[in-house]
């Protein structure tokens, strides 16, 4: 029984620490590339297919990222009682939030006034994890419903706020809309909403109801099969619903002048807010990876599980990594400080527009950070492992 545990917990790792790696790409981009801030990767009046795959393939992140943390939360139930797991989730939530508020801003902006502060995946984990201290003590069948109905239906809100008479405001982004608005909150200070939380609250519960196959009541080729199925299912969904352009995305797609680029549209799905194709078609995948890999045990599934268990140590070091290796690349370009502070250089602090390196070189610059970051998570996995006494590690 222990063994299927432990080859359980370490499937779920290297999918996260899959998902790790494959976010420190997209923000490489978001840096170095000279196209980044210009233009859209995913314009297909402008792209490239390299372009336009760097850019899609790290869509797969935040989907596995929040839907895994649901998954862990089930897992816990099984060795926590619900007022225990409901009071850690809630106070790691506003934890998190605040993380998101004043470290991972000033990762982003390394503003240190805080002009503006940026509501992304850590925030949307946060309210998620409070949200779900909350919802762990209705039955299962109803937690397993109100994902559904949230992540099935959350895109019938797409033509009512496509209206030109609907009116958006600050609340109706932070739940659902989503449109990179700037919101002044007090004099100069702003917040943009990348991540509205209901629809990755739904991903989150979904996650959570996933981790019952896990149980023991589960044999691990039934469990397999089950969410190999599902994830073939979600894909066939997408496909249906996307030929069709029926329902699940804002954005419909449409026959190209070259069939290949047809092809990247019908692919070209929306994810801020993520749509209900947006996550058939990055979290089908993502599940029929966790099916086959359960029993993978080599060199790089070992990397990978580094990186999967120190995702939130790992996420906020990447940033800070990255945006620094920036700003050495600005002075070397012949930038000053006294350039810091222009419009035309923000909200990324460090980075001019229309200045960067070729995708060969952001590619490399990736490489270099996961590679940098490999050996400091690894010390960091010995030493939760090692401390597991402190109470304190379980909110990092």
């Amino acid at each position: 029984m222990q063994e299927l545990k432990q080859k359980r917990i370490e499937s779920i790792d290297i999918v996260r620490g899959l998902a790790m790696v494959l976010m420190a790409l997209d923000h490489s981009r978001d840096y170095f590339h000279i196209g980044a801030n210009i233009d859209d990767p995913l314009n297909l009046a402008t792209t490239t297919p390299l372009l336009f795959f760097t850019r899609w393939i790290t869509h797969f992140c935040a989907p596995i990222f929040i839907f895994l943390s649901g998954t862990s939360i089930y897992l816990q139930t099984l060795r926590k009682t619900k007022k225990e797991l409901s009071s850690f989730l809630i106070k790691r939530g506003l934890w998190l939030v605040f993380v998101e508020l004043f470290i991972i801003t000033l990762a982003w902006s390394f503003n240190p006034f805080y002009n503006v502060f940026f509501l992304q995946v850590i925030w949307a984990i946060g309210i998620s994890m409070v949200l779900m201290g909350l919802i762990i003590y209705l039955p299962y069948k109803y937690i397993l419903v109100l994902g559904l109905l949230i992540v099935l239906g959350h895109n019938t809100f797409d033509r009512i706020e496509a209206s030109s008479t609907f009116k958006h405001n600050i609340f109706l982004d932070l739940l659902h809309s989503s449109r990179f608005s700037f919101y002044e909150v007090f004099k100069n200070h702003f917040i943009v909403i990348a991540y509205p939380f209901l629809p990755w609250t739904g991903v989150m519960i979904l996650g959570y109801c996933l981790g019952k196959l896990y149980s023991t009541d589960n044999e691990n080729k039934k469990r397999k099969k089950i969410i190999l199925l599902m994830g073939i299912g979600l894909i066939l969904l997408f496909i249906v619903l996307r030929w069709f352009n029926i329902y699940g995305d804002p954005q419909v797609w449409s026959f190209q002048k070259k069939s290949f680029f047809s092809f990247l549209s019908f692919i070209n799905v929306h994810k801020y807010p993520p749509s209900l194709l947006y996550l058939c078609i990055t979290l089908g995948p993502s599940l029929i990876i966790l099916a086959v890999i359960e029993n993978v045990k080599n060199r790089f599934s070992e990397v990978l599980k580094i990186f999967g268990r120190t995702a939130f140590f790992y996420y906020i070091l990447h940033l800070y990594l990255i945006h620094f290796i920036t700003a050495i690349f600005y002075f070397i370009n012949g930038h000053t400080l006294k350039e810091i502070g222009d419009n035309n250089n923000s909200p990324f602090l460090f980075v001019v527009p229309g200045e960067g390196v070729t995708l060969l070189f952001v590619y490399l610059a990736w490489y270099i950070v996961v590679s940098l970051l490999y050996p400091l998570c690894k010390w960091y996995n010995f030493y939760k492992s090692n401390n597991k006494e402190k109470w304190w590690l379980s909110y990092l």
